[in-house]
């Protein structure tokens, strides 16, 4: 009887080991990752194109045409153009959450807090060639900084919501209100710190500085 050829899996090509890069449980499928190579296309487009010429210059029409989609999918993946500058706010977020929800139920709030932003600031510094010109096109441009702080309003709620859970105290209680607000004050103090040197000195730094006031307490002078 003749032997029967090996047949290779459907879909071509050989099997990823375990442990391989795409690999595993949580490794995104074919369509989500073709969605992710979208994004970051138009991303990489209207970037260049906003340190080029200016944020006001570029259209949303000509950043779709260059990455090769239509402007109806550019707003299926950015509900304005300004959220391509700030494509990175739910990620940074959804990250400050998790790392605050996981620090020891005994830690002080403030503390955990500023491990979480701290966390995110690391994150930060890491990515800093490519996210130097992201922050710059914020900076010079009002609407871009005006739809950042509107997100910031939505980032305040979650990290106050977090600190409510983590003490076991209603939401709408001052205290975790307040912490939110300063913890945001602190990391807006930072980037602008670090933005107007260039990206120094390290954003981990500033932001554990801004903490450390916060801590002592603001009555005394600016140093």
């Amino acid at each position: 009887m003749a032997q029967r050829a090996d047949r290779r899996p459907r879909g071509g090509g050989r099997r990823r080991d375990a442990g391989e890069p795409g690999s595993g449980p949580d490794a995104p499928g074919l369509r989500e990752r073709k969605k992710q190579r979208t994004r970051r296309a138009i991303e990489d487009v209207a970037l260049a194109r906003f340190a080029e010429r200016g944020f006001d210059a570029v259209t949303v029409e000509e950043i779709a045409a260059a990455a090769d989609v239509s402007p109806r999918t550019f707003f299926h993946y950015f509900p304005t153009k300004e959220d391509v500058v700030l494509a990175d706010y739910g990620e940074r977020l959804a990250r400050i959450v998790e790392v605050l929800a996981g620090r020891p139920p005994g830690e002080p709030s403030l503390r955990a807090v500023r491990s979480a932003f701290l966390t995110v600031a690391t994150d930060y510094e890491e990515a800093r060639e490519r996210l130097l010109p992201r922050f710059s096109v914020m900076a010079e441009t009002p609407s871009v900084l005006a739809r950042s702080l509107q997100l910031q309003a939505g980032w305040e709620d979650a990290v106050a919501r977090t600190v409510a859970e983590r003490a076991g105290v209603d939401g709408d209680d001052l205290e975790p209100r307040l912490l939110a607000g300063a913890a945001l004050a602190a990391m807006r103090a930072s980037l602008r710190t670090w933005l107007a040197a260039g990206g120094w000195p390290r954003l981990p730094d500033l932001v554990a500085e801004c903490f450390d006031r916060l801590e002592r307490g603001l009555g005394g002078e600016p140093r």
